[in-house]
């Protein structure tokens, strides 16, 4: 029996891709720089189909690849391009909202259900599933927990692991582990959860997840806040986090990246004009009607201005007012790409150093390529700083040339993030891209621990070949 066929007869004639068109989407990465052609995509409905089709593979000697709503950064869902034979397994039809417990506080979700759906079974139920960003239409349960995504609201309800109780996997030998426990409490020996979380299908299949709601949020208050540098942003930071609400969203913005927004972003408005160099985003909120968020924000920022930490601010008057602050946010992504090439980044440092890590990063990037253009954006309030450098605006030649130019550019600024306590990779993976950055920065140890992890559950290497370890 062929590979074909054997994926046929364990998830159906229609759910194994094998046209090239029909493949093409599973062989490239959102920002389009990975590609791995796969042998075949198979696209399983249940978990015992996920685990008839690993068995399979395994017999044939095929690897691996999961993939989501393939939204990720890091290349981490694609084939390597010389990696050995691949298929890829999509998760899009595990799609299920197993079961919704109100009085928990939480929910049983499919790997494949989109964030944002989960969020709306959330909301249905009169509570919370608090994590957001900007792909969270496209991007997938299991795409989420195998990054360990972050987003804006990390500062206040942490990464995606700090949601999970339980987890359903399949193993790499086609075994399935049943720990969708929703117990807060369970101390009966390792956290077998963690090792999947952030493994990035490198240790097996994530199929389900039992997750954590909270209260839904009665009350948001929303504001846009001139700066006049990154230190006043992290002295605002302390003001309203010392104000009595609970802030729940602290994004940076230069000036810079703004004005990319402003410039091919389609219908947003800018709250102010753009005349500081940086600019803050600030969302505070609350599970109970009665509490003044409006009066405490306005204190907080009316005490910021009189003291310089702030030169002007605009509080959301409606929630469409408050929509369109998060809406510039969650859109730069794609207005970025659109403006000009870019290197990236996705580091993380201590709060209290992201002014430090933001006017170092400048300097030395200004040195090494004094035409690039820096961009710096991300989520001050948990020290997750996103910077890039973005070509000349009459640039000659294409994304590629750039990388060729500045490339350097990213192992300079990790190098600058590590050296002050922070780390390489904050919240999009580590996938093809930041393997180098492994290999360079990440504790010997720590790696060798990784390594024999692997080698003790998947010892073949089946499974994501190519991704994460270097």
């Amino acid at each position: 029996m062929s590979l074909l066929d054997m994926l046929a007869d364990a998830v159906g004639p229609r759910n194994v891709l094998r046209d090239a068109n029909d493949i093409a989407p599973y062989a490239v990465d959102w920002r389009g720089a990975y590609r791995g052609q796969p042998l075949a995509v198979a696209r399983p409905g249940s978990t015992a189909e996920v685990a008839e089709v690993v068995r399979r593979c395994g017999a044939m000697g095929l690897s691996i690849v999961p993939a989501g709503g393939r939204t990720g950064l890091a290349g981490g869902a694609v084939p390597a391009a010389n990696g050995p034979p691949a298929v890829v397994l999509s998760l899009e039809r595990l799609n299920r909202i197993r079961n919704v417990d109100a009085r928990d506080f939480s929910l049983v979700a499919e790997a494949g259900c989109v964030v944002q759906t989960v969020q709306a079974a959330a909301a249905e139920a009169g509570r919370l599933f608090p994590i957001q960003w900007g792909a969270q239409g496209t991007a997938q349960i299991g795409g989420m927990l195998s990054t360990n995504a972050g987003g804006i609201r990390t500062l206040r309800w942490g990464n995606a692991r700090e949601l999970v109780l339980g987890l359903e996997v399949v193993l790499p030998d086609g075994r399935v582990l049943d720990d969708l426990r929703r117990v807060r409490k369970d101390n009966s020996g390792y956290a077998m959860r963690h090792l999947f979380i952030g493994g990035e299908g490198t240790l097996g299949v994530i199929t389900a997840a039992a997750l954590r709601m909270v209260p839904a949020l009665k009350r948001v208050e929303s504001a846009f806040v001139a700066v006049p540098s990154p230190d006043a942003a992290l002295s605002l930071f302390s003001r309203v986090m010392g104000s009595g609400a609970e802030l729940i969203g602290f994004e940076l913005c230069a000036r810079f990246c703004m004005e990319m927004a402003a410039k091919h972003g389609v219908g947003l408005r800018m709250p102010l004009p753009l005349e500081a160099p940086w600019y803050v985003m600030v969302e505070i909120a609350a599970a109970h009607e009665s509490v003044p968020l409006r009066e405490m924000l306005e204190d907080a920022l009316g005490a910021a201005i009189e003291s310089g930490e702030a030169v002007d601010a605009v509080i959301a008057e409606s929630e469409a007012q408050r929509a369109m602050i998060w809406k510039i946010r969650e859109d730069y992504p794609d207005c970025s790409r659109r403006d000009s090439p870019s290197v990236g980044t996705d580091t993380s440092v201590p709060v209290s150093a992201v002014p430090d890590f933001v006017n170092t990063a400048e300097r030395e990037l200004k040195a090494r390529w004094p035409e690039g253009r820096m961009a710096a954006i991300g989520h001050a309030g948990d020290g997750n700083i996103h910077l890039s450098l973005h070509a000349p605006a009459d640039w000659p030649g294409d994304r590629a040339a750039w990388v060729e130019r500045a490339g350097e550019m990213e192992p300079l600024v990790n190098a600058i993030a590590v050296s002050l306590g922070g780390s390489f990779s904050a919240e999009h993976g580590i996938g093809q891209s930041k393997r180098h950055a492994m290999a360079t920065h990440k504790d010997p140890i720590a790696l060798e621990l990784m390594r024999t992890l692997k080698a003790a559950l998947d010892p073949v290497g089946r499974m994501n070949p190519g991704k994460v370890l270097p």
